[in-house]
């Protein structure tokens, strides 16, 4: 009876620290989501740049705002699921700066001249919380 109380024992206790890992990677994982106040202010980004008269520049490339906002909106998807937004600024500098495939800096060029992304969205999100 001991060996057969063994032979469950050790598989069921392994299997008890394996689940008790795979929940605690779970609940890591629900906790690292992207703060409430990050997502509004980034969504209030996105709407600006889609909104916007100015013409966002990736590699080259003039793009209108709609689809500055579509490819934006894919960077951040992708940069959420690996965890690694937390902030506003976090998604400026992740997402909105430059290519990730060429590492060229994106730029805006408005009625009032060219500027870096970053810039230009570092000063309207200033804008937005100088507003609320």
């Amino acid at each position: 009876m001991g060996i057969l109380t063994g032979r469950i024992a050790r598989p069921l206790s392994l299997w008890l620290i394996a689940a008790g890992i795979g929940l605690t990677a779970m609940v890591l994982d629900a906790q690292a989501q992207t703060p409430p106040q990050a997502t509004q202010e980034i969504n209030s980004l996105l709407d600006f740049v889609e909104h916007s008269e100015c013409r966002f520049v990736r590699n080259g490339s003039e793009y209108p705002g709609v689809q500055a906002r579509a490819h934006l909106q894919k960077k951040l998807t992708y940069l959420e699921d690996r965890n690694k937004i937390n902030s506003a600024e976090d998604f400026i500098e992740l997402a909105a700066s430059q290519s990730s495939m060429s590492g060229r800096a994106y730029e805006v060029r408005c009625p009032a001249g060219v500027q870096p992304a970053n810039l230009w969205l570092k000063t309207e999100l200033q804008r937005q919380r100088q507003g609320q």
